[in-house]
């Protein structure tokens, strides 16, 4: 790869995450070249057919249409030569595994510095697996219980209408507790963004409003 520009494409529903992504991405700019974004899973399939010429995705997990693991799957089975790392906020078991079966090499989360992110990026060049620390300890856990099994039984009891990721469970439960988005991201080991994205996520699912309501409807269905 000496002289040549490692040849990037995002895949970001988010306009600013997209622009906050790129400028990482512009501080290496002898380094890598961001060719395309793409702003759901269809609009980047669509674009990486006319433009194969990618040699790493920075892929989103949630985005419409079609989400970052559908996508991931469908780039692996067309373009396997080209590698993708997960860039996300979700840090759960649950989407951890689902990526890697769907042919992620790496997984970082979205607030990485961009060294960080550059050095992911050499490193699945050089056929290695870059991970954020967290990633990487929940990822040793994997392999010790492989979450299908844990998440089934845990859902056993729960209503079918409402499932929570393990993380989602997680936060929810710091909130029952009365913490806020900082006590709750200390206890967890993750930044005050992520729980705020998690909530996003929770209050969709729960069809609720705010935390009392999530917390209320929670305990009512044995989610936490």
């Amino acid at each position: 790869m000496l002289n040549t520009k490692i040849k990037i494409a995002i895949a970001e529903d988010n306009d600013l995450l997209a622009a906050s992504v790129k400028e990482k991405l512009e501080i290496f700019e002898d380094e890598v070249e961001h060719i395309f974004r793409g702003k759901n899973g269809i609009d980047f399939l669509e674009k990486l057919q006319k433009n194969r010429a990618v040699d790493v995705i920075l892929m989103d997990i949630e985005m419409p249409r079609m989400d970052g693991i559908s996508t991931t799957m469908k780039v692996t089975e067309l373009y396997p030569q080209i590698k993708i790392i997960m860039l996300t906020v979700f840090d759960d078991q649950e989407k951890i595994f689902q990526s890697i079966q769907a042919g992620a090499s790496g997984y970082l989360l979205k607030d990485e510095t961009p060294d960080k992110i550059i050095d992911g990026i050499k490193m699945i060049m050089a056929g290695g697996a870059p991970m954020s620390p967290t990633i990487a300890a929940k990822a040793l856990n994997l392999l010790r219980t492989p979450p299908s099994k844990e998440i089934t039984e845990k859902n056993k009891s729960k209503n079918p209408e409402f499932t929570l990721t393990q993380r989602e469970t997680d936060v929810l439960t710091q909130l029952s507790k009365g913490l806020d988005y900082n006590q709750a991201s200390e206890n967890l080991f993750i930044s005050p963004s992520t729980v705020r994205k998690h909530i996003e996520n929770i209050y969709k699912k729960l069809q609720v409003h705010n935390k009392i309501q999530a917390v209320q409807k929670a305990q009512k269905y044995n989610l936490i």
